[in-house]
């Protein structure tokens, strides 16, 4: 049995040994990971952080579109998890928030306003953080007729536009890179959107903090 320095993923043990199958074991806590598994993720970590996409990375690393594709949504579902634990230090701090109704550009509003994706965006000390409002809160995009349906539509138009003309902040900054980063990703279920918010929020966080 040779062990060599690899620390471990786990408990971050500095010593493993590798098995007959390439596969290596803590010498710790006992527990197996594959090297190759690990290099794999680590590569492709790399190319999301450098905004690559799944598409383009599956080509240059000849990996099945839907394995970097998995990894990419591990990657936004981390992002997620540690953007709430942040706010979770810094709630406190908030000086700044504002709601958002968006739409992709691709769509008429008059005939897509159940798609309509709300959400709540947050600045502290130059940081943005995104809350999606649930549906069940949306009362606002009920109507009861024609007449009150066109009546919600000329208001979203105008709440839409008013808002993108708001004297620049760092809420209406971000408001303007998501709509420009969502462009490269074509329908994003309602369940994955917040991800991809996410993913944008770390990115403007990165670029512009």
């Amino acid at each position: 049995m040779l062990y060599s320095i690899m620390k471990c993923i786990y408990c971050d043990h500095p010593y493993t040994y590798e098995l007959s199958d390439k596969q290596r074991k803590c010498s710790k806590c006992k527990r197996k990971f594959s090297p190759r598994k690990v290099a794999r993720e680590k590569k492709l970590l790399e190319l999301f952080t450098q905004g690559v996409n799944a598409s383009k990375s599956s080509k240059q690393t000849k990996m099945h579109f839907l394995t970097v594709q998995k990894y990419y949504d591990k990657f936004r579902k981390n992002i997620a998890l540690y953007a709430d634990e942040m706010y979770q230090y810094n709630a406190q701090r908030v000086t700044e928030y504002d709601e958002y109704l968006y739409l992709p550009k691709s769509l008429n509003i008059d005939e897509n306003i159940d798609k309509l994706q709300h959400f709540l965006t947050m600045s502290y000390e130059q940081t943005i953080y995104n809350i999606m409002m649930p549906k069940a809160s949306r009362s606002l995009l009920e109507y009861k007729d024609e007449s009150s349906k066109k009546l919600m539509i000329k208001y979203l138009k105008f709440n839409k536009i008013a808002k993108l003309c708001n004297s620049q902040n760092n809420i209406t900054r971000f408001w303007t890179y998501f709509e420009d980063f969502i462009l490269q990703y074509k329908g994003v279920s309602d369940e994955q959107f917040i991800f991809y918010l996410k993913e944008a929020e770390w990115r403007f966080n990165s670029k512009f903090k």
